[in-house]
């Protein structure tokens, strides 16, 4: 019965269908992030700065600086993966973005950036599998 379990599984849940789940559940985290730190379509709030500078406290990297060029990378890398494209390059952007979040800015919330490691690094590993433009790409170049 377990084997029969097993094979029912991995019919179901094939690695494609759990690569596609990661790059949907990690994009719609980060985000939604950025959604938070914007006006309208892009417009950047005073208050973010004000986050970067007061409550986030980047080392090495100025608050005017910091707060655009997160805000872009948490809408132009969830993109990437929901599209499925340059997939381990968006994956490698957000773990480094949580890296510093952990290190420098919350280190106390490390169950929750541990699962947000937990989703990205099998798209690092594997990629964005067969539901996605990188597949679609690596088929036309092969």
């Amino acid at each position: 019965m377990n084997a029969h379990i097993t094979r029912t599984m991995a019919r179901l849940l094939p690695d494609s269908v759990q690569l596609l789940a990661a790059r949907l559940a990690v994009a719609a985290i980060f985000f939604l992030s950025g959604r938070t730190k914007v006006e309208g379509w892009f417009t950047l709030k005073n208050s973010t700065v004000d986050l970067f500078r007061y409550e986030y406290m980047l080392p090495l990297v100025p608050p005017e600086v910091a707060a655009p060029l997160a805000t872009f990378a948490e809408h132009a890398l969830p993109l990437l993966l929901v599209a499925g494209l340059f997939t381990r390059f968006a994956a490698l952007g957000l773990l480094g973005m949580t890296a510093v979040i952990e290190i420098f800015v919350y280190p106390q919330a490390w169950p929750t950036h541990l699962s947000w490691a937990a989703l990205l690094l099998p798209l690092l590993a594997q990629g964005a599998g067969n539901y996605s433009l990188d597949h679609l790409l690596k088929q036309r170049t092969s």
